[in-house]
């Protein structure tokens, strides 16, 4: 590539245009991910994002219809620009997060699988079912490479455009 396709990929991105697409990339992967998982095992895709919304709601989330699945939604995306937050602010005093992204990253998403599973999850009214290895094995592979990958890649785009940016600043 040259360095001007360089350039402009790299004027195309600023912090928070690069937190904004992570977390919508993960949110989407994640919510992509839980649909065809559940919808395999006959669960309607608004139960999937009202059992999000029991985090908040309680039982009563499985019993509002259309608003608690989108609430559902909106939890579900919240959570995931959290998750990408978290890792940006990371990298921003740990370069080595957002330059590493294809070791770091998928680190990260195996942590928020842990998170998830032993803290948030058990908060919700969902009813812990038994874990199979293949739910176990997608469970990691989701969290490991569409939410720690893309929270990283999204880092490194923002740390970049900072730096980018402070290079063509005027001198003061």
């Amino acid at each position: 590539m040259t360095s001007a396709v360089l350039s402009a990929r790299r004027a195309m991105w600023t912090p928070a245009r690069a937190l904004l697409f992570g977390g919508l990339t993960v949110g989407v992967l994640d919510a992509l991910d839980a649909l065809i998982i559940f919808g395999l095992r006959g669960v309607p895709p608004a139960r999937v994002f009202q059992g999000i919304a029991s985090g908040l709601l309680g039982r009563v989330a499985f019993e509002g219809g259309l608003a608690t699945a989108l609430l559902g939604v909106l939890l579900h995306f919240f959570i995931a620009f959290v998750v990408v937050a978290i890792y940006h602010a990371s990298a921003r005093r740990l370069p080595v997060l957002a330059f590493r992204p294809w070791l770091v990253g998928p680190l990260y998403g195996l942590l928020v699988y842990a998170v998830m599973n032993l803290i948030v999850i058990p908060l919700s009214a969902i009813a812990p079912g038994p874990r199979s290895a293949g739910a176990l094995l997608n469970g990691l592979l989701i969290h490991g490479f569409g939410v720690g990958l893309p929270a990283a890649l999204s880092a490194r785009a923002a740390l970049v455009a900072s730096d980018a940016a402070r290079a063509s600043a005027p001198a003061t």
